[in-house]
């Protein structure tokens, strides 16, 4: 079938099931479905844990509506006050018919108990469904919704397998990963072994205080209700230059510089991935099992689309249960971090237009749960499993698997006369094993990180931490970043699938870092980023094992670019970029085979990328033909 062919039928087949289900008209697919009923809240209602601390829980009801009815359960760290407004999550789903509760976390805001960033959601959530499903309102039936930080709460949940959780819309959940899969994200401020500063700092700095004003012990709940409204219990954060901290040194005293409130930026950032303290929380792991329908949604250009892929393959594969092993479902758009709802008819990520990426997702939103948890049978369990936007060509897909079994993995060569250095320089990427060329040497001073331009990044308000996909142009001048790019494209070539870049190098230090991004190359000249990543060298053989290097040796180091749907059209060049830092994106390694976050001196590493013979560097790229899209 042919992509404009497929494009056409998945159309018609989503139109038709949607149709089927009772949907709005195909002109207003794409919008949210309109309240069918007004809404009531009762406001900061103290729901009780096994352990005696209360989390304080917003309901809200759709009014008109005969019980009991199903419940979505939103749990936040995020102040649940924000989900009051009239257009918010809350409001909608209780306009379509469910009853909502919306839940402070554990410490904060209004919540009793002590804050520890990621803890105590899986006990909490559990008894959170326990308590909701028992109440005369509810029919038992309890789905979970939200994301990012939202989403994590959901997936930290699963395993605790409450009987009454009868489905979830985890979204951009990818910082709820441990160490599955090797991966160990860790609330996604880790990855490859270096630490996400810009993201890490700016969440921690702005949103992770362990210290917020709860109730006072001589009001009543009724009269802390009443009186809620008139005050805010989180703190008001120091003005300070995000962007003069980010090179702070040592690191683990950015914190304090700030002047932040307390948090656990000095816990997080000063422990080995592997430090017996990370078994407090509930991080996904690969032996947990699951027993839940889960409907994934995630983006290509947040910082954990490979994650949630992962999360998908995970649930059905440890699935206790035939209806949960059989009900895994993902949607991928092409936006950047908890944006997929908002894609338009010119959708932009960055600077780069997307096309039209509209999709149905309040509607399957509100299918999901009615199948689930009200019993209706309306076709939304009958979609691909996986739905995927297809960027260059701008168009939805589906499959029933991940990786698709049309794509084949092939190895793009890097090669040059020994001088990649810039996109001035003579590195080529080929489908072609080089032989005999000489290896590109950079000189890499943690003084002069090459800075991040775009990228799978989250939560970050500088301009010089900017999420998405811009030019790289001015970037690829750098001498100490190796560019490496194809010929123009005769026919064009589709990308669907996991990422990674396998290089062969060496190094005068016993530890630095090696990033490689992939790049769209437009026929005007355009150099826009489609997926990065980075490892800290000692972790090449795993983050469980640190292994220096010695000078002059050649190592093979495997860099995780995520996941990715795109198509380098005709005319077009792929081009990957190779370095030893991306900064602020990721922190500096300052090559002295130290811990990094406690020192403040540095050296010079003068960095070798080899790509001949037995050390042919490559990327391995997910290649789908023209004649076998699905």
């Amino acid at each position: 079938m042919k992509p404009a062919e497929h494009k056409a039928t998945l159309a018609i087949l989503t139109a038709l099931l949607f149709t089927l289900a009772g949907g709005a008209p195909a002109a207003d697919r794409f919008a949210r479905p309109d309240a069918k009923h007004t809404v009531r809240v009762k406001k900061s209602v103290f729901v009780p844990m096994r352990d005696g601390v209360r989390l304080s829980t917003d309901l809200y009801f759709p009014e008109g509506v005969e019980g009991p009815l199903a419940v979505v359960l939103i749990r936040t760290p995020y102040n649940k006050k924000a989900f009051r407004k009239d257009d918010s999550e809350a409001h909608f789903f209780a306009g379509q018919g469910f009853v909502v509760a919306v839940q402070d976390k554990r410490g904060r805001y209004e919540s009793e108990g002590l804050y520890t960033v990621s803890g105590g959601d899986g006990p909490d959530g559990y008894d959170t469904v326990d308590w909701v499903a028992k109440q005369s309102w509810s029919n038992g039936k309890v789905g979970t919704y939200g994301c990012s930080y939202l989403g994590d709460v959901q997936i930290f949940q699963a395993p605790e397998r409450h009987p009454n959780l009868a489905a979830m819309i985890p979204q951009a959940s990818g910082s709820s990963i441990g160490s599955a899969g090797g991966r160990y994200r860790y609330f996604a401020v880790f990855n490859g072994g270096t630490f996400e500063l810009a993201a890490g700092a700016g969440w921690f700095l702005n949103a992770g205080s362990k210290v917020f004003f709860q109730r006072p012990e001589h009001l009543s709940d009724e009269e802390f209700a009443k009186l809620a409204d008139f005050f805010d219990p989180a703190p008001k954060n120091p003005k300070y230059n995000e962007s003069e901290l980010w090179w702070t040194l040592p690191l683990i005293d950015l914190s304090k510089r700030a002047g932040a409130p307390p948090n656990d930026w000095e816990n997080v950032l000063g422990r080995d991935l592997t430090d017996p303290w990370w078994d407090q929380f509930d991080y996904l792991e690969d032996q947990d099992k699951i027993d839940v329908p889960a409907l994934f949604t995630n983006s290509w250009y947040d910082f954990g689309p490979g994650e949630s892929l992962y999360q998908f393959n995970l649930f059905k594969r440890n699935a206790v249960s035939e209806r949960a092993r059989d009900n895994q479902f993902i949607i991928l758009s092409p936006t950047t971090h908890c944006q997929s709802e908002a894609a338009t008819e010119d959708t932009k990520a960055g600077d780069r237009h997307l096309g039209d990426a509209r999709f149905e997702h309040w509607n399957i939103y509100v299918r999901w749960f009615d199948h689930w948890l009200n019993g209706i049978d309306n076709g939304v369990t009958q979609m691909p499993k996986v739905q995927y936007y297809v960027m260059g060509r701008e168009e939805w897909r589906g499959a029933d698997r991940w990786p698709i079994p049309e794509a084949k993995f092939t190895k793009y060569y890097l090669d040059s006369g020994g001088d990649a250095n810039s996109r001035a320089g003579s590195g080529t990427l080929s489908t072609e094993q080089p032989e005999g060329e000489p290896a590109d040497k950079f000189v890499y001073d943690p003084a002069t990180p090459v800075p991040s331009l775009g990228g799978p990044i989250c939560c970050t308000k500088t301009p010089e931490a900017s999420d998405g996909s811009f030019d790289q142009s001015q970037l690829e001048m750098r001498q100490d970043v190796l560019v490496y790019t194809t010929p123009p494209l005769k026919k064009g070539v589709e990308v669907t699938g996991p990422l990674e870049a396998v290089l062969y190098v060496s190094s005068t230090a016993g530890d630095t870092d090696f990033t490689a991004k992939l790049v769209d190359v437009y026929p005007d000249g355009r150099a826009f980023n489609v997926q990065e990543g980075i490892l800290r060298a000692r972790y090449r053989e795993g983050i469980a094992k640190k292994v220096w290097m010695e000078p002059g040796k050649v190592y093979e180091v495997r860099i995780d670019l995520q996941a990715t749907s795109n198509f380098f059209g005709p005319g077009h060049r792929i081009r990957l970029e190779v370095s030893s830092s991306n900064f602020p994106r990721f922190d500096r390694n300052l090559n002295t085979g130290g811990n990094n976050y406690d020192e403040t001196d540095w050296v010079v590493a003068a960095n070798t990328v080899h790509h001949s013979g037995e050390h042919a560097s490559h990327i391995l790229l997910p290649v789908v033909s023209p004649e076998v899209v699905p």
